[in-house]
């Protein structure tokens, strides 16, 4: 997210080279505008993916911010903003234009980035989202290979919440394949973790989810 301090460094060198003929500090100022620029564009764009996600209709501003975003980082060197940016173009090719060949050249760069890079969290949305990928093209094992390691890293950085969503998927796979012990385990692992962490969205899903695996007596 941006910060006040890359601002402070832009008022700074200005007023360096406008009063003190002073533009050493101008390059280094521009480039942290860049960098804030870029942070903006990936935070506006999740707000945008936020309402498509409430109402379904999707907002052209979200490509277009995700993409740029991708680009300011690119052009900065932050492989790590990079990586995460993609990360959300790949989402919209997946979520919103249904392109999952699309998406998944972008996930596989994605993922490399946030590995290289060590973001751990960036990686356990990426897996998940080629997991769901999988999932859609029929490759059930791929899926559940890909949910389950999202699911261990967002167990070891204490995002539980997110855990939890992935065990919505973790239950339909297993449901189709006739492991009806372990689709049972998932939703009421899933239940207990999102009742934890007031994650009521995820707790609509998973009833959901229990209701169309035909759960709901389990319990």
């Amino acid at each position: 997210m941006p910060d006040d301090s890359r601002l402070t460094l832009a008022e700074f060198a200005y007023h360096r080279a406008v009063f003190a003929d002073d533009r050493a500090g101008l390059p280094a100022a521009g480039r942290a505008l860049d960098a804030v620029a870029a942070d903006l564009a990936l935070a506006r764009g999740r707000l945008l993916h936020a309402d498509f996600l409430d109402s379904g209709l999707a907002d052209p501003r979200e490509a277009e911010l995700f993409a740029e975003a991708a680009r300011c980082y690119a052009a900065l060197g932050d492989r790590r903003g990079e990586g995460e940016a993609l990360f959300w173009v790949g989402l919209v090719n997946q979520m919103i234009d249904q392109d999952d060949v699309a998406a998944a050249e972008v996930f596989d760069r994605a993922l490399s980035l946030a590995n290289e890079t060590g973001d751990r969290l960036t990686a356990s949305y990426i897996l998940r989202h080629i997991g769901i990928g999988a999932h859609r093209a029929g490759q059930l094992d791929v899926a559940r290979e890909r949910l389950t390691e999202s699911t261990r890293l967002r167990r070891e950085l204490g995002f539980e919440d997110g855990a939890a969503a992935n065990l919505v998927g973790l239950a339909y796979l297993a449901a189709q394949q006739d492991r009806r012990d372990d689709a049972a385990r998932h939703l009421d692992e899933g239940d207990e973790l999102a009742s934890r962490h007031a994650a009521v969205a995820v707790s609509r899903q998973l009833a959901q989810a229990r209701r169309n695996l035909g759960f709901e007596q389990s319990r």
